[in-house]
């Protein structure tokens, strides 16, 4: 089956910056595969907009107001209804203690923002080529950051 006629892959950004949300949806417009991309300005419309439509990934901000993305990631793992659910942890931050507990919560990658369009769309091409929907991919703690 071409490209052209899969379903698009869903994609939920919570992201509460507008610089990082434009460069997001830039990026992803250059994909070669088709994704519809939704946004979660906080924590709180995260929650409720994945009790409406379940994605097939989830980007997710650290430093988001409401609830911030620590708190996000702790309330969909223990909730059984989000167990296929990928989540990207998408974060400037790069301290080794944000990492460690992503990883020990149940992300599945770590994602530094890039500094650039071309970085954000090869990280995102890396990320979407990962067969998600037959594997949850949880790679070792040595492999659980992307960057750029």
């Amino acid at each position: 089956m071409s490209e052209a006629i899969k379903d698009p892959t869903h994609i939920l950004l919570a992201e509460d910056d507008e610089d990082d949300y434009f460069i997001f949806s830039l990026a992803v417009q250059e994909l070669s595969i088709r994704v519809m991309l939704r946004r979660a300005e906080n924590g709180d419309i995260l929650l409720k907009l994945l009790d409406e439509k379940i994605p097939d990934l989830l980007f997710l901000d650290l430093l988001m107001p409401c609830r911030d993305g620590r708190t996000c990631i702790k309330e969909i793992r223990a909730n059984a209804k989000y167990d296929t659910l990928p989540i990207i942890v998408y974060s400037s931050m790069r301290d080794v203690n944000n990492i460690q507990f992503c990883y020990r919560e149940g992300g599945n990658l770590y994602v530094f923002k890039p500094s650039s369009l071309p970085e954000l769309k090869d990280v995102l091409e890396r990320i979407l080529s990962i067969d998600w929907k037959n594997m949850m991919y949880y790679p070792p703690l040595s492999g659980f950051v992307i960057s750029a």
